[in-house]
């Protein structure tokens, strides 16, 4: 949509898109949501188009942040990465530049779930925790007393956890891509606790192998009410996704008995050397190729 409004031809065939171009020209562009993914295309394409672009309802993710500043360095004119309006002029050249990557805050967000499953002093460093308030924010309703300074989370597992209702939200609210994860830490809690998808379909696959694991989750359209069980028991189940992938071996670290998680290029993708880093704080587990 956005590269149409900027004046680009786009012929699918078969789900194969052949997009082209003479000339871009800047136009205001309405992302009916907020996607990281379409808010960064649209940057790269505005920042050489002819002209003024402005994207409306853009993502506020620090991602979008991280590129602009970068465009930014090499030349282009951006203003209001980080808010819902972002403005571009377009400029003819771009020349080197510089960027540090940011750190990946659902990687960080995920290995702090970790730590309130099973942590004793668990220390997650080179983040940026602001980046992941929202998940530290309800960690802090249900009873875990968190340790967090510039660019370190320290958690440990408590014996009592409160129930906590999630709602997914673009950035700054709850990343859909924690709500998978986060589901292991509820169904040990004690209570009731829902989690609303309300940005993806489909995004409730890990469902059915945490209730094949002792799991009492009760899908409803776009919401599962969790009631919380004391444990979890090993099972064979699949990574069907990334984050999917990511809740199956936290369920499998803290469960009984043995889990094996196939699929697993799923995770290894998205998650730099996570079988490792597991493996150095004491997680009883292995890569085997099958």
């Amino acid at each position: 949509k956005a590269f149409k409004t900027l004046g680009a031809t786009i012929i699918e065939d078969n789900g194969k898109y052949t997009i082209t171009a003479e000339e871009l020209k800047g136009a205001t562009i309405y992302l009916d949501m907020p996607s990281v993914g379409a808010t960064i295309n649209t940057l790269l394409a505005a920042t050489k188009a002819k002209g003024r672009t402005i994207i409306e309802n853009a993502a506020k993710e620090p991602e979008i942040v991280s590129v602009a500043t970068f465009l930014n360095s090499m030349g282009a004119k951006i203003t209001g990465a980080g808010t819902s309006q972002i403005k571009i002029i377009g400029v003819e050249h771009l020349h080197r530049g510089f960027t540090e990557v940011i750190p990946d805050r659902i990687e960080a967000g995920t290995y702090v779930i970790a730590g309130a499953l099973l942590g004793d002093n668990l220390t997650i460093s080179n983040i940026i925790p602001s980046h992941i308030e929202s998940l530290t924010s309800k960690l802090k309703e249900m009873g875990y007393p968190l340790k967090i300074t510039e660019d370190t989370i320290t958690i440990s597992k408590v014996e009592t956890k409160k129930p906590v209702d999630i709602k997914t939200l673009g950035y700054p609210g709850f990343p859909t891509d924690l709500q998978q994860p986060m589901t292991v830490l509820l169904a040990l809690c004690n209570g009731l606790s829902t989690i609303e998808e309300t940005l993806y379909e489909n995004r409730f696959q890990n469902v059915p192998y945490l209730q094949s694991m002792g799991a009492n989750i009760k899908q409803r359209g776009r919401t599962i009410l969790i009631e919380g069980v004391n444990t979890l028991h090993g099972e064979h189940v699949v990574a069907t996704d990334l984050r999917a992938g990511a809740c199956m071996i936290l369920a499998g670290l803290v469960a009984e008995g043995e889990t094996i998680v196939t699929s697993i290029e799923h995770v290894l993708r998205g998650y730099d050397d996570i079988i490792q880093k597991l493996k150095n704080v004491g997680a009883k587990i292995e890569l085997e190729e099958i």
